[in-house]
This record gives C-alpha cells, structure tokens and sequence, in this order.
C-alpha cells in the first residue's frame, strides 16, 4: 500500500536523504563533479546554530523523494525581502504525480507569508522540461539575465585586492 506524498519543513535528520537527492540531481544535471560539500556541512547550514538556508522535503512511503533548497534575498529596486530557491529536485520516479507543482506552490505560500516582494531561481539554458513546467505556472524566464559567479582562489584573490 503506497502513502499519499507529505510535504514538510526539513529537519534535523534529513540531512542524509536531501544530500543523496542532492547527488541524484547533480548527476541529473551532469554536474555531479562539482558536488563538494558533505551532508554534515548540509545539516550545518540548515539546522546550526545560523541557518543559511531552509528547506522543504517531500516523503513517499517512509523515503524522501522531493526537495527545495531557498533562502532570504533582497531586491534593492523592490525595497524588499524576496526567497531565492536555489534548488528543487523530484525523483525521475516520482515525476508527473504533482509533486513539483505542489513543492513550488509551498515555496510560493512561504514568500507570500513573509510579504516577500518575489520569488526567483534560475533554470539551465538546456533544461526545456523544466523550462516548460516554470512557464507553466506562470513564471518568465528571463532572457536578458546571466548569472555571475565567482569562487575559489578567484574569490580569495578577489577578496584580497580589497586592500
């Protein structure tokens, strides 16, 4: 007998699974060499002492089978707090059953429950599924934005030419 999907807040505990669907998504995104970071810095930044982020689990039938990763960001135009999901991630085995569109609706209702001016994440260039699904429940997909990103001795050598 399968269990209907529960969404909920991620807690001490999840570190393991959100990690293991962490890998599942690096490699989903053919990124999995840039997976540096350990499930005991996971469970750190999300449950420490000064959580850095939050995030939303999906469980199926005892297992985690969904997450997303967000956290506060600004807009300076807005003069307001916004969330940035930095990930959302649904098992290959568990798509097409609403859990994506159920998990980002949550995030919604979360920015929509601290007066957040917006909510924003980025999607790969090459992902159309993905790509469809945002524009499906209304989101733009901006095409004249670029991420930019810095890290590394990049970020040291620049952190150092601050004089």
């Amino acid at each position: 007998m399968s269990i209907e999907p529960t969404i909920r807040p991620a807690r001490r505990g999840d570190e393991h699974g959100i990690f293991e669907l962490i890998s599942a998504l690096a490699d989903y995104e053919h990124l999995t060499r840039a997976v540096s970071g350990t499930e005991a810095e996971l469970g750190e930044d999300l449950f420490g002492a000064r959580p850095a982020a939050e995030a939303l689990v999906v469980e199926s039938d005892g297992a985690l089978v969904a997450f997303a990763l967000y956290f506060a960001s600004y807009s300076t135009f807005l003069t307001r707090a916004g969330l940035y999901l930095e990930d959302i991630f649904v098992l290959p085995s568990h798509r097409r059953r609403g859990i994506g569109k159920a998990l980002l609706s949550r995030v919604a209702a979360i920015a929509l429950a601290r007066n957040a001016g917006r909510l924003e994440w980025s999607v790969l260039d090459w992902n159309t599924s993905a790509i469809a699904f945002y524009e499906g429940v209304g989101a733009a997909v901006l095409p004249d934005w670029r991420i930019c990103r810095i890290a590394g001795a990049e970020l040291a050598a620049l952190a150092g030419a601050s004089g």
